[in-house]
């Protein structure tokens, strides 16, 4: 895909980040690759951190991708859950924005609509139809399929940012 735009999309976690890249060119997708950057929960939060900053680094040197998505925090009822996930975020924003990617955020709600057509479903629902989407796909957890699907969510939601312009400038 000559002049595609390469997408990497993070489902953020203290525990597991997901990451799934796409690329993208008009309407057509492409599956590139995706995993999921794990952190010992034996190590202090700082250690942990630094683990998810330094994976998802790799991933970006190796795969160079020309934007990013992450999907952003839904707040539960352990305030500090959500707060280590926050943090969590925060790295899976940090990194990129290190890079000089552009980082779009979404909303859960918005990514699960993008790819299952309702705002609301479960992880076995979008894993089953990111393979729908691209069959090559292969993930090795949910989070990665959870990437995958903010990966997909952004590239849908570009084009259409893409063509408003293009039909203003016309």
């Amino acid at each position: 895909m000559n002049g595609a735009i390469r997408i990497i999309g993070i489902d953020p976690g203290l525990r597991r980040t997901g990451w799934g890249i796409v690329d993208t060119l008009g309407n057509s997708l492409r599956f590139v690759a995706s995993g999921t950057v794990r952190s010992d929960e034996k190590a202090a939060l700082a250690a942990r951190l630094c683990q998810l900053h330094d994976g998802l680094s790799e991933i970006l040197r190796a795969q160079l991708p020309h934007e990013a998505a992450v999907e952003a925090t839904f707040v539960n009822r352990d305030a500090a859950a959500t707060l280590k996930l926050g943090q969590a975020r925060g790295v899976a924003m940090l990194v990129p924005a290190l890079a000089g990617l552009a980082v779009a955020e979404y909303a859960p709600n918005a990514v699960k609509k993008a790819v299952i057509g309702v705002g609301h479903g479960d992880k076995k629902q979008i894993a089953m139809m990111v393979k729908v989407l691209m069959p090559k796909a292969v993930f090795d957890s949910e989070d990665a399929a959870d990437a995958l699907a903010i990966a997909i969510c952004h590239a849908h939601h570009r084009r259409s940012a893409v063509a408003r312009l293009a039909a203003l400038a016309g």
